[in-house]
């Protein structure tokens, strides 16, 4: 982290100016991203959002640096990452009616161990996957575009904060006032939830995806709900509940061979070139961990020496993991982050709660460790894993631009750290107003890898099914096919698939339209639309759950 590489003071980067307005934007994506990851079961990037608002509010205060307008977006979307990795798993502790076993504390234990291994592993590996690789990390080198391209901050602007003030306006409609359901054109269609959802989010989610990925999500959604569920009930092979057992179970195992796919594919071939070069290098590469380890101060080397050891500590005696358990979560977290940066490095895709699922497995097979327990390490490993791969694509943004790769780290430190804090406040203030049966599939909150997770815990409804998706996640992954994507589709209600794909379909004609009158810039036009709409429902969102907390207590 010592050597910067960037074309100004990282100190003049990291200004309190843009930590202000990094913070303040923190609060508000993480509790959104906590309620969008929870609605949607999803949880898009959101770094082009940040990255433009952080722009337009610090030219407000007559700033124009770049590199700086890239730090603040990092203390602004640190958090949303930290967010998904509780969403992803702790919520499957409700679903299995375990609510009384967990407090707010070892959540928020669960969540500052994540992000404290998180920010050590990507200290640890930020020169050998950005610096010395060519991966591309399409969302960081997307959000570099952004900040190079954004020249017009008055009328992005606009368009940004209008779009947010729309969406939020329905919501309120919708959720508050009562004016409009929530799901429009239903129909009677047995085991099968066939209606589009009232939801700008969710068609901002289609738009934002677009293409060829909600095509196999739309396809796998085709193929759970009227292949399996609709035709193999008419054809007499199963009944409906047969037959939606077999779909969340086809679902899960589609998503976790998908994550599968990208160690078999990505990760062990890539660990191998890199064994292979330190042995014919003599041990003298230096992209090896050695080298980066001794470019760091003393005070580097021992401020991430004891961020490692405070980890260890909270998962053994915070959350009653015992020592083993808590080293083996220590070491497998280091070991998941590098393929979470693999990952994300060259897809854009960071299957968190995967990660989270294999030390799972892991530390079940050896340890006593309970249900709850067994739900902590998942969300210490999707924490850290979720924070990975936002860091290294904003490592990749920095290299691009010339950022100091410090000021982006503490930047994300400084995010990270408030991020725990809020993402916990706000999952127990969605708790608190709604209860626990507000989650899992077909509920207020769909939390579909938090059910991934807590039927991994729990037991499969369907081992058939799980076993045939998770060859056919690997084998889809393998082919160069979005494999998360067709299983998310299999395993989410037919509404939010059949909306997203609307979604995607309003961006087809949007293009073409755009391309018909010779619009300039319409893709990022677009793009910075929805994003906005995707942050004004769920800001909306959290506001009002957090309204039902207030109007309960002092009722």
């Amino acid at each position: 982290m010592s050597k910067s590489g960037s074309r100004a003071s990282w100190r003049g980067q990291l200004s309190p100016v843009g930590i202000a307005i990094g913070c303040i934007g923190c609060v508000i994506i993480t509790a959104s991203s906590v309620y969008t990851a929870l609605k949607m079961g999803a949880l898009p990037w959101p770094t082009i959002f940040t990255s433009i608002v952080a722009l337009f509010l610090l030219r407000a205060f007559g700033r124009r640096s770049l590199n700086e307008a890239n730090v603040t977006q990092i203390v602004m979307s640190a958090g949303s990452m930290v967010a998904g990795g509780l969403a992803f798993t702790i919520p499957g502790i409700w679903m299995l009616g375990l609510a009384d076993e967990v407090s707010w504390v070892e959540m928020l234990v669960v969540a500052l161990s994540g992000t404290l291994l998180g920010l050590v592993c990507t200290a640890a590996i930020r020169r050998r996957f950005v610096d010395e690789s060519d991966l591309e990390y399409p969302i960081g080198t997307a959000a570099a575009e952004t900040l190079m391209a954004t020249k017009t901050g008055g009328v992005t602007g606009k368009r940004l904060f209008g779009s947010m003030g729309l969406a939020g306006l329905w919501c309120v409609a919708r959720d508050a006032l009562g004016w409009m359901p929530t799901l429009v054109a239903q129909l009677p269609i047995p085991g099968v939830s066939f209606a589009i959802y009232n939801s700008p989010q969710m068609l901002s989610v289609g738009f934002l995806v677009g293409g060829f990925a909600v095509a196999f999500w739309f396809l796998g959604a085709l193929v759970g709900n009227f292949g399996i569920i609709t035709g193999g009930s008419a054809a007499g092979l199963w009944d409906v509940a047969t037959a939606q057992g077999i779909v969340s179970s086809l679902g899960m195992g589609l998503m976790m061979g998908s994550g599968v796919g990208v160690v078999l594919k990505d990760i062990l071939p890539h660990a191998a070139r890199v064994l292979r070069g330190r042995r014919a290098a003599g041990e003298k590469d230096e992209g090896t961990g050695a080298s980066a380890a001794s470019s760091w101060s003393r005070l580097e080397r021992g401020t991430l020496a004891l961020m490692v050891a405070a980890a260890a500590l909270l998962v053994c005696i915070g959350l009653g993991l015992g020592p083993v358990v808590a080293v083996v979560v220590v070491l497998l977290a280091f070991v998941t982050t590098i393929m979470s940066a693999q990952s994300v490095g060259e897809t854009g895709i960071d299957p968190m709660e995967i990660f989270g699922l294999i030390v799972l497995l892991a530390v079940a097979a050896f340890s006593s460790a309970s249900q709850v327990q067994l739900f902590y390490v998942a969300g210490v490993v999707a924490v850290a894993c979720g924070l990975a791969g936002d860091v290294m694509s904003d490592f990749k943004t920095g290299a691009i631009i010339g950022t100091s790769p410090r000021a982006m780290w503490v930047g994300q430190a400084i995010g990270a750290l408030l991020g725990t804090v809020v993402a916990v406040a706000v999952l127990v203030t969605l708790f608190s107003a709604y209860g626990p049966g507000a989650f899992g599939s077909g509920q207020m909150f769909v939390s579909a890898q938090a059910s991934v997770v807590a039927t991994m815990v729990s037991g499969i409804p369907s081992v058939p099914g799980f076993v045939i998706g998770l060859l056919g996640g690997i084998a889809l992954y393998w082919a160069g096919l979005p494999a998360m994507m067709f299983g998310l589709g299999v395993y989410l209600p037919f509404y939010m698939s059949l909306t997203a794909a609307l979604g995607a379909g309003v961006r087809w004609v949007y293009e073409r339209i755009c391309a018909a009158r010779g619009v300039e810039d319409s893709e990022e036009k677009g793009v910075v639309v929805a994003s906005g709409v995707l942050g004004g429902e769920s800001i909306v969102g959290v506001v009002i759950a957090l309204s039902s907390v207030i109007a309960g207590l002092a009722g």
